[in-house]
């Protein structure tokens, strides 16, 4: 079958780690921000806002690296603003959340326009991509050479950052404290650990991470920018960071699993295969991933504190 043909290909190897990068960057923030008890509904937001900075920065500076670096401050603002809200103002996290998706998802096509006086594509800036990776030696190998060698320099760094991220949570006293906050705010509060810098820490690092994802987005997987164009990537990276039951190789793995499927997706466009199904298998599949994922919580042992 030309399916079966599609998906043992070096080439759709290849594509499943490119489809990956942006979700398994910011299904990395959303463990760091849930570890220490906070949800970080905006990554979607957070996302938008990188991408389009990091074209606007690169195009203005004929640089690639200062684009990445406007993304990653973008990112960070992103989440900053986020936490005085839910923290210092006590808003609701979700609600402060959503609002800064739609801030950006609004905000994005109006800076576009003042920049680009387009509000659909920024194909009027020359920005800059990031470069590509050519693996020495691993370029050689036959079958996983073409799978892994030549990637986007930020698709490396997401393989790292799953690493980095173990590191940080269960070997830094840095780590420790989020998982402390996270887990009982009141008794980490009585050790003296201070709960809300935790969190604004948390939060940071999430948004820096979710902006690498952006980045990569406009400056790696396209070489421009586009309305919305993070297409929902950040409820997805929610969606793995749940199924990877908050652990950094869990995560990785469901990010995957996300991967495959927007690959398959992409793949399946040049079969005659209706194109509104087409585009709807990541979606499809994030649904059922975490039907299973609640089912399989749900048929757990409950266990009850005695009075």
């Amino acid at each position: 079958m030309k399916i079966l043909e599609i998906i043992f290909s070096t080439s759709f190897g290849y594509a499943i780690l490119r489809v990956t990068t942006p979700i398994l960057f910011a299904a990395l923030g959303a463990i760091i921000s849930d570890r220490a008890g906070v949800i970080n509904i905006a990554l979607e937001g957070t996302m938008l806002m990188a991408a389009l900075w990091g074209v606007i920065v690169s195009a203005f500076t004929h640089s690639a690296w200062l684009g990445l670096l406007a993304a990653v401050i973008s990112g960070i603002l992103m989440s900053v603003i986020l936490a005085y809200f839910s923290l210092n103002l006590k808003t609701n996290v979700v609600l402060a959340g959503i609002a800064l998706n739609l801030f950006a998802s609004g905000g994005t096509i109006f800076i576009l326009y003042l920049v680009a006086h387009d509000k659909g594509i920024s194909s009027s800036l020359k920005s800059e991509v990031l470069p590509q990776l050519t693996l020495p030696l691993v370029d050689k190998i036959p079958v996983i050479g073409p799978i892994f060698s030549g990637h986007n320099i930020l698709t490396y760094i997401a393989l790292l950052a799953v690493f980095l991220v173990y590191i940080l949570l269960y070997k830094t006293p840095l780590g420790l404290r989020i998982r402390a906050v996270g887990e009982n705010p009141d008794a980490a509060d009585s050790v003296g650990i201070g709960v809300n810098k935790t969190r604004y820490i948390a939060l940071i690092l999430s948004g820096l991470l979710a902006s690498f994802g952006g980045a990569y987005m406009s400056m790696g997987y396209v070489s421009w920018f586009s309305t919305n164009m993070t297409a929902g990537r950040g409820f997805i990276a929610l969606a793995a960071e749940a199924m990877g039951k908050g652990t950094p190789l869990g995560t990785f793995l469901s990010s995957l699993l996300f991967g495959f499927a927007g690959a398959l997706a992409n793949n399946l466009q040049s079969l005659r295969i209706p194109s509104e199904f087409v585009q709807m298998i990541p979606y499809i599949v994030t649904i059922i991933g975490l039907v299973i994922y609640s089912s399989s919580q749900a048929s757990k042992p409950r266990k009850f504190k005695e009075e």
